[in-house]
């Protein structure tokens, strides 16, 4: 668990979902806290793959329809205080099949629960904020681009955060996150470009960077707060 203080009593919680310190994905999540940070929030980082989080369901976990005051692992309802304590939520993460990756999932299947997260006619998370910040392999002018964000949009705005009473959530895509350019043809063939490297890498990486960062003050400015 990493706190960065603030003035602000505003908090936000930044959930990446990577299994390496080292990847874009990481240091994605990082430069969001810093923005976060600069913008006056309070930052909750929490790193799933390094606090060891399992997103394997267990029976503790495992919502019981007859009980929503179920007493849930204090695994779960630690983080489930974290969600709790946070103004804003930030998940970060690649994308897997058009969807977040298992150790994401895990997480919302575990802490977003029933009773918890749902179930109630007053939501717990009723007017928090959420960003899902996606890292797609996918090029921009690739045609499964414009899809691939549509779904996003439903299974994790509509689906997921609007259910749970979130006032407000978007998605945030960030594609050509591989030094490989990859892109389907129209007749659905993969196009694999040649390996990005020395100054044309960096460039990559600092336009990578610069749509992160717009992706975060885009979100904060739809909710009246100054980047």
């Amino acid at each position: 668990m990493t706190h960065r203080s603030s003035s602000n009593d505003r908090t936000a919680l930044v959930v990446v979902a990577h299994h390496r310190a080292d990847s874009l994905t990481a240091h994605t999540a990082r430069r969001t806290a810093d923005r976060l940070e600069a913008a006056g929030y309070r930052v909750d980082l929490l790193d799933l793959h390094a606090e060891g989080f399992d997103p394997r369901m267990t029976t503790a976990d495992q919502p019981d329809w007859g009980d929503r005051e179920k007493a849930y692992s204090d695994e779960a309802r630690a983080h489930m205080r974290r969600v709790l304590d946070a103004d804003v939520v930030v998940a970060v993460f690649p994308v897997y099949w058009q969807s977040v990756p298992a150790l994401l999932k895990g997480w919302i299947d575990r802490v977003w629960n029933y009773g918890f997260a749902y179930g109630r006619s007053k939501p717990r998370l009723a007017g928090k904020r959420m960003l899902w910040l996606g890292l797609a392999g996918a090029t921009a002018d690739d045609p499964i681009t414009e899809a691939m964000h549509a779904l996003l949009e439903t299974s994790l705005s509509e689906g997921i955060a609007s259910y749970c009473g979130f006032s407000h959530s978007a998605v945030g895509l960030l594609t050509d996150a591989e030094e490989r350019p990859q892109r389907v043809d129209a007749e659905g063939g993969l196009l694999v470009g040649d390996a990005v490297a020395g100054a044309e890498r960096e460039a990559q990486y600092a336009d990578f960077d610069r749509r992160a960062r717009e992706a975060v003050e885009k979100f904060l400015a739809a909710e009246g707060v100054a980047a």
